[in-house]
């Protein structure tokens, strides 16, 4: 359901800018960027909103003109301003449904290749690739915490975060098993192969989102980093992997130097996970959750791309199907996105 409320956005500029005038404002840095941060995302909503309501005053005045006088080149512009304005009026709209709790905040985005050795961990790195595209579409950051790849080829695992406004809101769409059909490369005989990978999302939490977690449900592993290469991989044994020992969760981060940050930034992956598995199983305390976390089970894609015999990439959630495999695989995956959403908020 489309809500905006204009007022209610403005209160809290204002409330945030009233809190900026104290002396003691800067005392605490880390929360006084986040609410400087704040007041610049809020004032951001309201000039988008005032933007597209001036464009929409503008564009009324063009029609009363043209009532006046008749002109073919000016049907022409109105109807391509008409037509831009649609556009921007739709991407507003869905902006607005992403109201959830965690939806403004950053992303963990995780893939996983199913079986199928190296064609299935090409198709993860694939999917790595169309996501990273995506992301930079929207000015995005992606940062890679962890990369297993595969001396062969591909890759076994990747986790991303995706920092910038809303990326869990949209990101949280893609989360489910993603299926390839193909002409492998990998294989002589040309024959036609379904490979599998898994897209696991979940947000990025604040600092100050505190649970209560038992240090004796926790296996902390080290592990040498490895993966991608560049300043951040380094001989030392500083990558961590942390396993929830009653869910079966496991995270792992090898993206700083020091174990200690890794380490740090695990434990909110982590914090995360059980949030959201709290949330989903509706349960009331992290320790209620028992049992093997299911990340997500095999055969029940969301999304299937095939590349042979024909050229296809079908939502199997919303029927939304695209007939240009490779601009879906160049990051172009909004029209998926935007319909998900759109048909969540009627339910």
């Amino acid at each position: 359901m489309f809500h905006f409320d204009l007022s209610s956005i403005k209160d809290q500029i204002r409330d945030k800018e009233e809190l900026t005038y104290k002396a003691d404002f800067w005392n605490d840095t880390d929360t006084a960027q986040k609410i400087m941060q704040d007041i610049k995302r809020l004032n951001n909503e309201v000039k988008r909103y005032e933007d597209l309501v001036s464009e929409i005053e503008e564009v009324e005045i063009m029609l009363q003109l043209m009532e006046e006088v008749e002109s073919y080149e000016d049907y022409k512009e109105i109807s391509s301003a008409l037509e831009e304005l649609e556009k921007k009026a739709d991407k507003y709209k869905l902006s607005t449904l992403l109201n959830g709790e965690y939806d403004s905040n950053n992303a963990i985005l995780s893939l996983h290749s199913g079986a199928g050795g190296l064609e299935a961990q090409d198709w993860a790195e694939m999917l790595f690739r169309m996501y990273r595209r995506w992301a930079e579409s929207k000015g995005y950051e992606v940062i890679v915490l962890d990369l297993q790849a595969d001396t062969e080829g591909g890759i076994k695992s990747v986790t991303l975060s995706v920092k910038g406004y809303n990326a869990y809101g949209y990101l949280k769409c893609e989360k489910g098993v993603h299926r390839l059909v193909r002409i492998s490369p990998f294989d002589s005989s040309g024959k036609r192969h379904t490979s599998f990978a898994s897209v696991d999302v979940f947000p990025e939490l604040d600092d100050d989102i505190d649970i209560e977690i038992n240090e004796k449900d926790l296996k902390i592993d080290t592990y040498r980093s490895s993966g991608a290469g560049g300043q951040h991989v380094n001989t030392t044994d500083s990558a961590i992997r942390i396993t929830h020992i009653p869910t079966g969760i496991v995270v792992q981060c090898q993206s700083e130097r020091s174990q200690h940050s890794n380490r740090e930034t695990a434990m909110k992956m982590l914090k995360a996970k059980l949030i959201q598995l709290k949330e989903e199983e509706k349960k009331e305390k992290i320790e209620d959750l028992q049992g093997n976390y299911s990340q997500i089970a095999w055969g029940s894609q969301i999304r299937s791309y095939v590349f042979h015999p024909y050229s296809m990439v079908k939502d199997h959630r919303t029927n939304v199907e695209v007939g240009d495999t490779q601009r879906v695989m160049d990051g172009d995956i909004d029209i998926f996105i935007d319909e998900y959403l759109k048909q969540a908020a009627l339910k």
